[in-house]
Protein backbone atom coordinates (compact mmCIF):
# COMPACT_ATOMS: atom_id res chain seq x y z
CA UNK A 1 0.00 0.00 0.00
CA UNK A 2 1.26 3.43 -0.89
CA UNK A 3 1.49 5.92 1.98
CA UNK A 4 0.52 8.94 -0.21
CA UNK A 5 -2.76 7.31 -1.23
CA UNK A 6 -3.62 6.59 2.40
CA UNK A 7 -3.06 10.22 3.42
CA UNK A 8 -5.28 11.51 0.58
CA UNK A 9 -8.08 9.15 1.55
CA UNK A 10 -7.82 10.28 5.16
CA UNK A 11 -7.83 13.96 4.20
CA UNK A 12 -10.93 13.60 2.04
CA UNK A 13 -12.74 11.71 4.80
CA UNK A 14 -11.89 14.39 7.32
CA UNK A 15 -12.84 17.17 4.90
CA UNK A 16 -16.10 15.35 4.12
CA UNK A 17 -17.13 15.37 7.77
CA UNK A 18 -15.42 18.42 9.27
CA UNK A 19 -16.29 21.02 6.61
CA UNK A 20 -20.07 20.44 6.74
CA UNK A 21 -19.89 20.43 10.54
CA UNK A 22 -18.11 23.80 10.57
CA UNK A 23 -20.57 25.26 8.06
CA UNK A 24 -23.42 24.02 10.27
CA UNK A 25 -21.84 25.69 13.31
CA UNK A 26 -21.58 28.98 11.41
CA UNK A 27 -25.25 28.77 10.34
CA UNK A 28 -26.42 27.94 13.89
CA UNK A 29 -24.28 30.78 15.29
CA UNK A 30 -25.84 33.19 12.77
CA UNK A 31 -29.35 32.10 13.72
CA UNK A 32 -28.63 32.52 17.44
CA UNK A 33 -27.19 36.00 16.77
CA UNK A 34 -30.30 36.96 14.76
CA UNK A 35 -32.65 35.85 17.57
CA UNK A 36 -30.66 37.73 20.23
CA UNK A 37 -30.57 40.89 18.08
CA UNK A 38 -34.32 40.64 17.39
CA UNK A 39 -35.10 40.33 21.10
CA UNK A 40 -32.98 43.42 21.86
CA UNK A 41 -34.74 45.45 19.16
CA UNK A 42 -38.15 44.25 20.37
CA UNK A 43 -37.28 45.26 23.95
CA UNK A 44 -36.66 48.87 22.79
CA UNK A 45 -40.09 49.18 21.15
CA UNK A 46 -42.91 50.87 23.10
CA UNK A 47 -45.28 48.62 25.03
CA UNK A 48 -48.76 47.93 23.63
CA UNK A 49 -51.47 50.36 24.78
CA UNK A 50 -53.20 49.69 28.07
CA UNK A 51 -56.98 49.09 28.16
CA UNK A 52 -57.62 52.59 29.53
CA UNK A 53 -55.75 54.06 26.52
CA UNK A 54 -58.11 52.37 24.05
CA UNK A 55 -60.84 54.38 22.30
CA UNK A 56 -64.27 54.32 23.96
CA UNK A 57 -67.84 54.91 22.79
CA UNK A 58 -69.15 58.43 23.35
CA UNK A 59 -71.62 58.95 26.20
CA UNK A 60 -74.39 59.50 23.64
CA UNK A 61 -73.90 55.98 22.26
CA UNK A 62 -72.65 54.70 18.92
CA UNK A 63 -72.54 57.06 15.94
CA UNK A 64 -74.82 55.99 13.11
CA UNK A 65 -74.27 56.26 9.39
CA UNK A 66 -75.64 59.32 7.61
CA UNK A 67 -76.72 58.82 4.02
CA UNK A 68 -77.14 61.80 1.76
CA UNK A 69 -76.93 62.55 -1.92
CA UNK A 70 -74.00 64.70 -3.02
CA UNK A 71 -73.52 66.83 -6.13
CA UNK A 72 -70.25 66.49 -7.97
CA UNK A 73 -67.82 69.40 -7.94
CA UNK A 74 -66.84 70.84 -11.27
CA UNK A 75 -63.27 70.23 -12.38
CA UNK A 76 -61.70 73.32 -13.96
CA UNK A 77 -61.10 72.92 -17.68
CA UNK A 78 -58.09 74.37 -19.43
CA UNK A 79 -55.03 73.63 -21.46
CA UNK A 80 -52.76 73.18 -18.46
CA UNK A 81 -52.64 70.10 -16.33
CA UNK A 82 -54.91 70.29 -13.27
CA UNK A 83 -52.97 70.02 -10.03
CA UNK A 84 -54.52 69.40 -6.59
CA UNK A 85 -53.93 72.94 -5.33
CA UNK A 86 -55.99 74.34 -8.22
CA UNK A 87 -59.12 72.37 -7.24
CA UNK A 88 -61.70 74.36 -5.30
CA UNK A 89 -63.24 73.22 -2.05
CA UNK A 90 -63.03 69.78 -0.56
CA UNK A 91 -64.92 67.75 -3.10
CA UNK A 92 -68.70 67.77 -3.31
CA UNK A 93 -71.62 69.60 -1.74
CA UNK A 94 -74.95 68.40 -0.42
CA UNK A 95 -77.61 68.06 -3.12
CA UNK A 96 -80.84 70.04 -2.82
CA UNK A 97 -82.94 66.98 -3.74
CA UNK A 98 -82.37 64.22 -1.18
CA UNK A 99 -84.85 61.75 -2.71
CA UNK A 100 -83.16 58.50 -3.78
CA UNK A 101 -83.35 57.71 -7.50
CA UNK A 102 -86.24 55.51 -8.60
CA UNK A 103 -85.13 52.44 -10.47
CA UNK A 104 -87.20 50.74 -13.12
CA UNK A 105 -88.62 47.55 -11.62
CA UNK A 106 -88.07 45.64 -14.89
CA UNK A 107 -84.42 46.58 -15.18
CA UNK A 108 -81.65 44.24 -14.12
CA UNK A 109 -79.31 47.15 -13.49
CA UNK A 110 -76.71 46.11 -16.07
CA UNK A 111 -75.59 48.97 -18.27
CA UNK A 112 -75.46 48.06 -21.94
CA UNK A 113 -75.76 44.35 -21.30
CA UNK A 114 -78.54 43.97 -23.84
CA UNK A 115 -80.18 41.32 -21.72
CA UNK A 116 -83.93 41.03 -21.17
CA UNK A 117 -83.70 41.98 -17.50
CA UNK A 118 -85.29 39.78 -14.89
CA UNK A 119 -86.78 36.66 -16.37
Amino acid sequence: MDIVTTRLALDSAVAGGVVPFLVGLIVVGGLIWAVVRGRRIRAREPAPPRPEDQPRLPDSGPVHEVRERREPAEVPRGRDRTTPHRLRGHGTRRAADQEPPKWDENSSGGFGSGGPGRT
